[in-house]
């Protein structure tokens, strides 16, 4: 990008990050107004969502990983968080049969079915929105939602000096 294009907040792309902004926004009131009705802290929110992207994407989960998932958050804490899932019926830890010094991480049924019940006209309003797109524009969205991702985790290495 030219130092003109940036200078041009006007323009298509600063268009888009403004729109992005907007949704991150709207999507971030609404975890924080669900942590709250299901007494919460949003970092619990931002736990569980990790701990359920990590069940669909075949991934072991311990409490390790998740303190690197929620940006570094240390031990003690991470034992607090989840003391405060399992107590409310959120998460389940469990041993790892492969390694018994494990603990392997889980998200209950009843976790599962409180965020559906909370999230699902959002999640069916996402869908009927994306099924106005073809496969390659669907590819093109990915795409984009990818590159903002890495360019987040590039601004937030820089920020804490661990690129």
């Amino acid at each position: 990008m030219t130092s003109r294009e940036r200078a041009d907040e006007s323009g298509p792309r600063y268009l888009l990050i403004r729109q992005l902004r907007t949704l991150m926004t709207e999507l971030d009131i609404r975890g924080a107004r669900f942590a709250r009705t299901v007494d919460l802290h949003p970092t619990d929110l931002r736990a569980l969502i990790a701990l359920l992207d990590a069940e669909r994407d075949a991934v072991p989960a311990t409490p390790a990983w998740l303190g690197r998932k929620l940006g570094g958050v240390n031990s003690a804490t991470i034992t607090s968080l989840l003391d405060r899932l399992e107590r409310a019926g959120l998460v389940e830890r469990t041993g790892d049969p492969g390694d018994r010094r494990k603990v392997l991480l889980s998200v209950t049924q009843r976790a599962r079915d409180t965020g559906r019940e909370f999230f699902g006209t959002l999640i069916d309003d996402a869908l009927t929105a994306l099924s106005e797109f073809d496969s390659h524009e669907l590819d093109v969205i990915g795409r984009f939602l990818e590159a903002m991702r890495s360019a987040s985790d590039r601004s937030t290495d820089d920020e804490l000096g661990t690129t």
